[in-house]
């Protein structure tokens, strides 16, 4: 059985790889504004939650839904810090701003997993694990941990962590599996869930919708 996925983000591509899981990649083209807009304040787990949702939606219903047989899954983070939520930064100037406020301190990194069904074209709503709740068609939840940066990290380490240009496109301007993750003292929860997606999350979801986890399998080495 294949899973398509509907994002760009490499991070969750190379976990899914490493599960065994070799996914058709998919994009949205989701106005992630204009959908929060659509939805009036929401918590942080309502923000991922309503972004997954639309991504994977996007996706199965889009021009290729035809051509698609599988399930799709639709995923977003936001990183949470103060009550506020921050997505990607998107330019040096923020991401320093971002960095000089994080340092030392311990924030939520929320994300959110959508999986719609395009085998059965089934319609049906979930409940997820933190304060995700069904909004549609597919199965719904979300994952949470808790991130604690050191408290020695310099400007020159962030100037050049920047510079890399690594933290620019991710939620919370910090990554664990790749440079961002020297500057990480302790993570509380689901690593993965820190890179963009849980493993355990997404299995779930998939039996939800009736399926077993093994039958993704699809990479050369994994169990069939």
């Amino acid at each position: 059985m294949r899973l398509i996925l509907a994002s760009t983000s490499p991070a969750r591509l190379a976990v899914l790889q490493n599960a065994g899981i070799e996914p058709l990649v998919r994009p949205s083209a989701v106005d992630e504004d204009a959908v929060l807009a659509a939805n009036g304040p929401l918590s942080p787990a309502q923000t991922v939650l309503t972004l997954a949702r639309a991504k994977a939606l996007a996706v199965a219903d889009g021009d290729e839904r035809d051509a698609l047989n599988g399930l799709v899954l639709g995923g977003d983070s936001m990183f949470e810090i103060d009550g506020e939520i921050y997505g990607k930064p998107g330019s040096p100037e923020v991401a320093r701003e971002r960095w000089e406020m994080q340092r030392g301190r311990t924030g939520t990194l929320w994300s959110g997993h959508w999986l719609v069904d395009r085998i059965k074209g089934a319609s049906s709503e979930g409940v997820g694990e933190d304060g995700g709740e069904g909004i549609g068609e597919g199965v719904g939840a979300v994952k949470s941990a808790e991130v604690t940066f050191v408290d020695d990290l310099s400007d020159t380490e962030i100037d050049a962590y920047i510079a890399s240009g690594e933290p620019l496109w991710v939620a919370g301007a910090f990554t664990i599996d790749s440079l961002g993750g020297a500057f990480i003292e302790r993570i509380s929860g689901d690593p993965s869930t820190v890179i963009g997606i849980s493993l355990p999350v997404v299995r779930d979801l998939t039996k939800q919708l009736g399926y077993d986890w093994p039958s993704l399998w699809n990479r050369p080495g994994a169990a069939s």
